[in-house]
């Protein structure tokens, strides 16, 4: 873990405990002082408190060394003289605090003639009119020790107030235990104090404050980040004022699937007492605005709330220059390279500060092998200009540009942090008129996907939400084309809303082959909680065909919902004892999904077990089934805290031609997962071509072949590879299919924005990308021939994730970037030769070398230009592998691969 606290407090006050005297500690846990003052610091009459005070920052990545760190440290004299005291009461007080001497220097000594401090003086490296502005004096109003007011100069620089707000703030503490609410630099934040002897403790809980910052994050646990903040003051007391302050703020950030990508900020205030001497007479009178008028007319009072500030970008391209040095790593050729993604990256961040007329001037000057990454781009950067530039771009009712109209549509569904208006927008649309119908579907299937992100961020109340529900329901229960019935179903599949559950056990139960399919397989992603006792008897009486007769994809659907959902002994037994009166291929198919569970100890494999104990469910008969088809889970990788699975099952009709594939690949968190990747090939109809007799209840359906992909838990529009006889007898004549591209494009998949209020005054900024280019395709190839069938599905990925730290006081800024970068690809082969019975089946999935790159930048920069980098790589190679599946397939394997023998002749004969 990286949240420890570095170098403990007490090790720093042990150093000024000389200048300490030894109090006792009164029964209410409160300090002893003189004089009656008992809430807060009291400043002693006509006295002049000379203090010195440092802020300091580091950066790091969690782990080592402080002084391996970057930062730097601001340091300076403090005068503090009390103004006026109320005649009404001591606790009511004004103080003038005034900061001397400024000096900026680096916090690692061993930087020597690198630092970028040497041979400079502060008003270079603040600049003049930022020094004099911060050695400007400050008025500020105490009552019973709380800030009432916080007096300042108008139109002084926002970065130079707020080091002047952080100062100001360590005055303000109380002298007894307790928890309460103050305001300071940081908001309106809970705070708890602890009072011994002459020391007072204030703990700041910093994830209460109410302060208005930019940022936003991925919901998701698996693809977010888990940030921690810890905030501790410690108060030295002599004679009801402070002897030293020492205050430690740390904030640590780590991304959850990959701990590697994490940071840390500890941010130090300390301020110590050197001497008092003969101060200012304290001002007669009873209205604190009357003496403050008096001081000085030009003050006014101001927040003590930290505010933004914006440092202004030196030398920074425009938009367009920007696009124009990136276009060619976002090449089509180019998109399998890591640049690819970083240059996309990049890109995104600059979208996010750009007027839409810019954005429409890039996208309309753009050609057409590059626009579709563009697209993917600007949609990405979900701003409202981005947002508005690309739906005016786009038009929808045209069929020239459906490639960019599905790349906006993709975009859409992995949206890091939709926001409503997308929703309304993408409703506004689907009400609208189309040029191909397909992009019409994918507009309502991601409605869905942006319905549940939503829904994940509380939103599920919001009018558009509540819209995007009933256009849903509203369209599914009124759907009388088997196009729009799919659509609705995919929609859903998205959605997962509670409400759609009753039409979905309508639709699985009662209609044929590929909508009851789809019914089934949108109810098996629903959590757990969601299959009640009413979805698993719906789910029994479909397997067990009670009221009619199922296809097996269907069968084999609802039993998988079963076992998933914490099934009862009955339930498990009933459907072991099917095992053996099943059709051919079903029964294998079901004894191999049973052995999964017990191999793999997935949650049923308790109950399964209990039930294996009863003779009539456990015997050789039902156990030796033979048959091609299969189901396999393994581990990709596996860690303390994490693991990412594949499995695979595949399901063939009696016949021996394909009828079901399914490969997926999902990444925990603990107990949390993310559906990474799924893709489903089916195929149904095919046994005329082989002459073979169709299974019980598929007699009538159609030929078709087709891929369904599910990425990062959004299902996306099938492909068809096929539909109807004419079209797959052109697909016989060429003995082969092309590859169909499934998704393809540019996805920013993390994204994690934290502005911070450091209480030092520094404004802190802790953000984290990921992203990845994607190409998934898919295959069927069949030849009467040869006798052979083969699908084949490619994930070719280039994924980089960046985390990106700084903290900036305007005139200096220290920051760290980490990040990894890899290419890495996936195939998955499918081979069936039916020139014999038992045909022949090879399953292949095969990973390709895997290159590893992590990076680490450290550094410090001043406003003026100067700078100091540090920079780290480190590369590694995963070797490729064939993942491993059942005894079984291997043996297979071996015999549909076997080597021919070669001919000892070399002639004719």
């Amino acid at each position: 873990m990286i949240f420890v606290l570095e170098e403990s407090l007490e090790l720093v006050l042990n150093i000024i405990q000389h200048n300490v005297l030894e109090m006792p500690v009164c029964e209410k846990e409160q300090l002893n002082v003189p004089g009656g003052h008992t809430t807060g610091l009291s400043l002693n009459n006509d006295r002049l408190y000379k203090l010195t005070y440092s802020t300091e920052v580091f950066l790091d990545r969690g782990k080592g060394n402080l002084q391996d760190s970057v930062g730097y440290r601001i340091s300076s004299n403090v005068d503090v003289v009390l103004l006026w005291r109320s005649p009404d009461g001591d606790d009511n007080q004004l103080i003038q605090i005034t900061m001397k001497d400024v000096n900026v220097e680096n916090v690692n000594q061993r930087r020597g003639e690198k630092s970028i401090f040497k041979g400079k003086k502060s008003s270079q490296i603040i600049r003049k009119e930022n020094l004099e502005a911060m050695q400007r004096p400050v008025l500020l109003h105490l009552i019973h020790g709380k800030i009432k007011e916080f007096y300042s100069y108008q139109n002084e620089p926002a970065a130079i107030e707020n080091l002047k707000r952080g100062l100001a703030s360590l005055f303000q503490m109380q002298l007894s235990s307790g928890t309460t609410n103050e305001v300071d630099i940081s908001g309106d934040c809970k705070v708890t104090y602890q009072a011994q002897q002459d020391k007072v403790t204030k703990i700041k809980a910093l994830d209460s404050c109410k302060l208005e910052r930019a940022g936003f994050t991925t919901p998701h646990q698996v693809l977010g980040v888990t940030s921690k903040a810890t905030s501790v003051t410690t108060y030295k007391i002599e004679d009801s004022f402070v002897v030293a302050v020492l205050s430690e703020e740390i904030h640590a950030l780590r991304l959850n699937f990959l701990q590697s990508i994490a940071g840390k900020i500890v941010s130090r205030q300390k301020l110590e007492l050197k001497t008092t001497e003969a101060g200012l007479r304290l001002k007669p009178g009873k209205q604190v605005a009357a003496i403050i008028k008096a001081v000085d007319s030009k003050y006014t009072a101001i927040p003590i709330v930290g505010q933004v500030f914006q440092s202004k970008c030196r030398g920074c391209p425009s938009l367009s220059e920007h696009w124009q040095s990136i276009r060619k790593h976002l090449q089509p050729d180019n998109l399998s390279k890591a640049e690819a993604v970083r240059s996309f990256l990049a890109f995104v961040k600059h979208l996010r500060t750009a007027k839409k007329e810019e954005i429409l001037q890039i996208l309309k000057a753009e050609n057409k092998e590059v626009l579709p990454q563009l697209v993917d781009a600007v949609t990405s950067a979900q701003t409202p200009d981005s947002l508005d530039a690309i739906l005016d771009f786009l038009d929808f009712k045209s069929t020239e540009s459906v490639i960019l109209q599905e790349r906006f549509l993709y975009a859409c569904a992995f949206a890091s942090h939709p926001d409503e208006e997308l929703l309304r927008a993408l409703i506004s649309k689907f009400k609208g008129s189309f040029g191909s119908n397909d992009i019409r579907e994918s507009v309502m299937i991601i409605i869905g996907a942006l319905v549940r992100k939503l829904c994940q961020k509380e939103g599920c109340k919001l009018k558009g939400v509540i819209e995007a529900k009933k256009l849903i329901l509203g369209g599914l229960e009124k759907a009388e084309k088997k196009e729009d019935i799919m659509m609705y179903l995919l929609a859903l599949k998205n959605a997962r809303l509670p409400e759609g559950i009753p039409l979905l056990l309508k639709y699985a139960e009662t209609r044929e082959g590929p909508i009851s399919h789809l019914a089934a397989t949108t109810l098996q992603r629903y959590d757990v909680p969601f299959i009640t006792d009413e979805v698993k008897k719906t789910m029994n009486r479909i397997y067990h065909q009670n009221r009619k007769i199922h296809e097996k994809t269907v069968r084999t659907t609802a039993a998988a919902i079963i076992l998933k959902n914490n099934p009862s002994y009955m339930e498990v037994k009933n459907i072991l004892l099917s095992i053996g009166e099943l059709p051919k291929e079903m029964n294998k198919y079901m004894l191999s999904i049973v052995q999964d569970i017990l191999r793999f100890e997935m949650p049923a494999s308790k109950m399964v077990r209990r039930v294996l104990k009863e003779m009539v469910a456990h015997n050789y008969d039902r156990f030796s089934k033979s048959g091609s088809s299969s189901a396999y889970t393994g581990y990709v990788e596996r860690t303390s805290h994490s693991a990412s699975t594949y499995s695979l099952d595949i399901l063939y009709s009696g016949s021996g031609i394909l009828r079901r594939s399914n490969l997926n690949i999902f990444q925990y968190i603990e107990k949390t997962p993310l559906h990474g990747i799924q893709v489903v090939i089916e195929a149904q109809g095919l046994e005329a071509l082989i002459a073979a007799t169709p299974d019980e209840g598929e007699e009538n359906l159609d030929s078709y072949a087709g891929l369904s992909a599910l990425l990062f838990d959004v299902q996306l529009r099938p492909v068809t590879f096929f539909n109807g006889y004419s079209d797959l007898m052109s697909k016989m004549l060429s003995a082969s299919s092309d590859p169909m591209s499934v998704v393809k494009g540019l996805l920013l998949l993390i994204d994690h924005s934290q502005e911070l209020q450091l209480q030092s005054g520094l404004k802190a900024n802790m953000d984290v990308q990921g992203g990845l280019a994607i190409d998934i395709t898919g295959a069927m190839e069949f030849s009467l021939w040869y006798r052979e069938s083969k699908t084949r599905v490619k994930n070719r990925v280039s994924v980089l994730i960046t985390g990106d730290i700084t903290v900036d006081s305007s005139f200096v800024k220290a920051g760290l970037e980490i990040g990894a970068e890899t290419e890495a690809g996936l195939e998955f082969i499918s081979t069936v030769q039916f020139s014999q019975y038992p045909f022949l089946v090879c399953l292949q999935m095969d990973k390709e070398d895997v290159p590893y790159r992590q990076f680490e930048t450290k550094y410090e920069r001043l406003s003026t230009g100067r700078g100091y980098v540090s920079r780290k790589r480190k590369e590694s190679l995963i070797g490729g592998c064939e993942f491993p599946l059942h005894q079984e397939n291997s043996d297979m394997c071996k015999v549909v691969f076997a080597p021919q023998p070669k001919s000892s002749s070399s002639g004719w004969f």
